[in-house]
């Protein structure tokens, strides 16, 4: 589900005669949540909540004040749910992947990280498997993920032609469950599933290639991890 922060954007710079900026954020975090509760309500084991303009944000404003406020609308969204409901709501952030190329991929995720767990959402959504280097990620996680909080890392890269083993993805499960508890750890693919653009460059046998080998090399990870 597309963020509150992403749709604040179309709102103009100059203020729309009878709709002010403060009654469009209000009626768009009004239907955010809205929209979050049907599908909690028809039967949705978690709501992903694309934040991909997180990273994009540092990008354009390095001063990262563009990313506070982006932060400070979305938890007004989180703030409005229950605790029983924000355990099933989670964030999802990656350097873009519409027609395979990214937007964002040079910043460092150091420089927004950190910020990025600030949400009060439950669930964290990492793409990691295309980036250079994911032990400074991790590392970065470890030093910032709080109790009740937990780390889906990406383990394949949706826009990346070749199809992960599931050899590969059980030894970035391994890796990263030594920088991150256990119980806070899950995996999840990169991003780049989505046709946005009519971009067919990716195969649906591809993908549903990738998303075998990230089932079956986590359960892999499992079992070295646990033993059986």
């Amino acid at each position: 589900m597309i963020s509150p922060s992403a749709l604040s954007l179309m709102y103009p710079a100059n203020e729309l005669p009878g709709y002010p900026r403060e009654q469009f954020i209000e009626d768009l975090l009004r239907e955010h949540v809205s929209e979050v509760r049907t599908c909690l309500a028809m039967g949705a084991h978690c709501v992903q909540v694309d934040f991909t303009e997180a990273r994009l944000a540092v990008h354009i404003d390095p001063t990262c004040e563009l990313l506070k406020s982006f932060i400070e609308l979305n938890n007004l969204a989180l703030a409005r749910f229950t605790p029983a409901e924000r355990a099933r709501i989670g964030v999802h952030t990656c350097p873009g992947g519409d027609r395979d190329s990214t937007h964002s991929a040079d910043v460092q995720y150091a420089e927004f990280l950190p910020s990025l767990l600030q949400l009060h959402a439950t669930h964290f959504y990492i793409a990691l498997a295309g980036e250079r280097d994911p032990v400074t990620a991790l590392k970065i996680l470890r030093d910032h993920v709080r109790p009740g909080q937990r780390i889906f890392i990406g383990v394949t890269a949706p826009i990346d032609p070749w199809v992960e083993t599931a050899e590969e993805v059980r030894d970035r499960v391994i890796e990263a469950a030594e920088y991150l508890p256990i119980e806070q750890l899950g995996t999840t693919d990169d991003c780049g599933f989505a046709p946005f653009c009519d971009d067919e460059s990716t195969s649906r046998a591809v993908a549903f290639a990738k998303i075998r080998a990230r089932v079956t090399g986590t359960a892999l990870a499992a079992r070295a991890i646990f033993g059986g």
